[in-house]
């Protein structure tokens, strides 16, 4: 399979001694992708929802449920780091969330709608993060690693833009 199908914007890079500039940029990221992926399928029909970026890959549908998935998983991340000394979040199959029927057949305006309000209650707390806040971190058992905020949220900026160009690909 091509890796640039797969990653048509490249692989996530962690960051190194990120800067107040990066994070605030990648804030604005996160609060901008809710708008970005709904002007991605602009006019698209229902039948079109089920275009493949790539062969084997999700269809347009379930990238979007995806990505209300797993940013709706991130947000509890993050508030779990800030309340939680280090916390382990609990890992999900994202494979096997993307079959569920819901997923693979239900409307995209609902997702899209849950990414509205759940990126403008993220913001609002990312927003708030002092220097120290963003050192916090999370456990990934899957990455076998700690995460801090800071490289948490140039991750999710990240993907954002990694399924909006998934949905460009698809549409091309």
């Amino acid at each position: 399979m091509s890796e640039d199908l797969r990653y048509p914007i490249g692989r996530w890079q962690r960051p190194e001694n990120p800067s107040a500039k990066d994070v605030s940029g990648w804030i604005d990221e996160i609060e901008i992708a809710p708008a970005s992926l709904r002007a991605a399928v602009s006019g698209i029909g229902d039948s079109d929802l089920e275009m493949r970026y790539r062969p084997g890959g999700w269809t347009i549908r379930q990238v979007i449920h995806h990505v209300a998935d797993s940013h709706l998983n991130s947000y509890v991340r993050f508030r779990l780091a800030m309340t939680e000394d280090q916390p382990t979040i609990r890992p999900y199959d994202e494979q096997a969330w993307a079959e569920l029927p819901d997923a693979r057949l239900g409307p995209i305006g609902v997702s899209l709608d849950l990414l509205d309000a759940l990126h403008t209650r993220w913001v609002q707390l990312a927003r708030t993060f002092s220097a120290e806040d963003l050192g916090r971190r999370f456990v990934h058992p899957e990455i076998d690693a700690a995460m801090r905020l800071d490289e948490a949220l140039s991750s999710y900026a990240w993907h954002g833009r990694h399924h909006c160009a998934h949905v460009a690909l698809a549409r091309s």
